[in-house]
């Protein structure tokens, strides 16, 4: 259960962007992400909300998951980035899917969390 599990909220998010509004978009962008960051993805699936709506995006990952919500009638996005330490430290990974994620939404401002899941060896009683 060893883990990195970042959040963020992101305010004053261009509405124009394709990421915003369309699933192929948001699908490529994290997609990439995640190739970049060196994760391995293990399935996917995004959805359009209807009207105005944003998008939800996830991707399983072997190390644990993705998750994007858009919110273009907010201008903002939700992140959730978790990854498994499990046979290595994939905390720079998650930080490098993080970052490339946040940076592509050029938010006005970014709430940002972090918290540390688990701890190897430990078991509950």
């Amino acid at each position: 259960m060893d883990g990195l599990h970042l959040t963020a909220d992101l305010r004053g998010c261009d509405t124009t962007l394709a990421v915003m509004h369309e699933p192929a978009a948001l699908r490529a962008l994290c997609v990439h992400a995640v190739e970049l960051a060196g994760l391995q993805p293990v399935g996917e699936l995004f959805h359009r909300f209807p009207d105005a709506g944003g998008v939800t995006g996830v991707v399983l990952l072997a190390e644990s998951h993705l998750a994007v919500h858009t919110w273009p009638e907010l201008c903002a996005v939700t992140l959730d980035v978790y990854v498994c330490n499990f046979g290595g430290d994939n905390t720079a990974r998650a930080e490098s899917l993080f970052a490339a994620l946040t940076s592509a939404f050029a938010p006005a401002s970014v709430q940002r969390q972090a918290l540390r899941r688990g701890t190897l060896g430990e078991v509950a009683a």
